[in-house]
């Protein structure tokens, strides 16, 4: 009998180590920023470039007015047409980038197909904000 509730005992506690990793995978930078990434993504595919320029991060309204932010995706984004398909192929979070205040960033790399341009590669640089949100700080197509 004692046998058994020790093996009870261990499988729960090994079952909440397990749980408990999942929960901290789940809340890991790269997956609180992907999905703020692809809302993000979903209103520049909309066309809603002023709706996109208010989410983004406070370093990045500081950085692009609303103005040169819709003339920059009318630009560059408009031409490509519609979004065929999209697929993360990287997720990268750091603390340092170029050009960048130190800071929390993930760098998000998808590969983009659109309707005037078969193969692209979008970087999505979404930040933890001074409120500790996350948003986009950073966006271009190569």
């Amino acid at each position: 009998m004692k046998i058994r509730i020790s093996t009870f005992l261990l499988i729960a506690i090994l079952g909440s180590f397990f749980s408990f990793g999942d929960l901290v995978l789940a809340q890991s930078p790269e997956n609180l920023a992907t999905p703020i990434a692809e809302s993000w993504l979903a209103l520049v595919d909309d066309g809603k470039y002023e709706d996109s320029w208010k989410a983004t991060s406070s370093y990045f309204r500081n950085a692009v007015t609303k103005e040169q932010w819709i003339n920059s995706m009318n630009a560059y984004r408009k031409p490509l047409g519609k979004i065929i398909t999209r697929k993360v192929e990287s997720k990268h979070y750091t603390t340092s980038l170029p050009g960048a205040p130190d800071g929390e960033y993930v760098v998000i790399q998808c590969k983009t197909s659109f309707t005037n341009k078969r193969s692209a590669t979008e970087t999505i640089t979404p930040m933890k904000d001074k409120d500790g949100k996350w948003r986009v700080s950073g966006y271009y197509i190569k």
